[in-house]
């Protein structure tokens, strides 16, 4: 089943790369769509949160999360979001209720690590990273995991977890935010 979003210029592919033992590095590359629209393959399992801009923000877009096999794949896909980098973060709570997206919690953290940069040692499970929002408001943000898990009811489920999109970039220190600022978009994880 394929799952198209809206349209957009830049897309980026997950490839995962296995490490030593049992550490997993995912790496992103940028890629442009022939066509300008950007294609999820769902073979196996999804779920998905519709992102819908917080008080006062437009920024609103998709996130797709794909099982194969125990090996998930997140595709965030934004629109109307301003330019530049933005941090994204799946947080504690799937409730999108409060104006200011505040509802959802702190970032969903089950291991209780210090915050930091995807890929690292050290990070939140729900630390995804920055997407480059481009200068018509668009971006797209993609990795691959096996951390993850989708309707288990496991501490490193997805499902029942918000995904906010913040106003400002995560530097990926300051703790336990990673100084990403105000939530400028939000959207519940529902299995598919």
């Amino acid at each position: 089943m394929k799952v198209r979003t809206l349209a957009f210029v830049m897309l980026a592919v997950a490839i995962a790369t296995v490490g030593c033992g049992s550490k997993q590095e995912d790496t992103t590359e940028t890629v442009v769509a022939a066509d300008g629209e950007t294609e999820v393959e769902t073979g196996g399992s999804y779920a998905e949160a519709m992102i819908d801009p917080t008080a006062g923000n437009d920024a609103n877009g998709m996130a797709i999360f794909t099982d194969r096999g125990g090996e998930i794949s997140l595709q965030l896909d934004i629109s109307k979001a301003p330019a530049g980098p933005l941090a994204a973060h799946i947080h504690e709570f799937g409730d999108c209720s409060a104006p200011d997206g505040g509802s959802a919690g702190g970032h969903w953290n089950p291991d209780g690590q210090d915050h930091g940069k995807w890929g690292e040692d050290v990070h939140h499970l729900g630390d995804l990273g920055n997407i480059e929002i481009d200068e018509n408001g668009r971006g797209m943000l993609a990795l691959t995991t096996e951390r993850w898990s989708m309707g288990t009811g496991d501490a490193n489920d997805i499902v029942g977890k918000a995904i906010i999109v913040h106003a400002g970039a995560d530097d990926f220190m300051t703790q336990p935010t990673g100084a990403a600022g105000g939530r400028i978009a939000c959207g519940v994880i529902v299995k598919k």
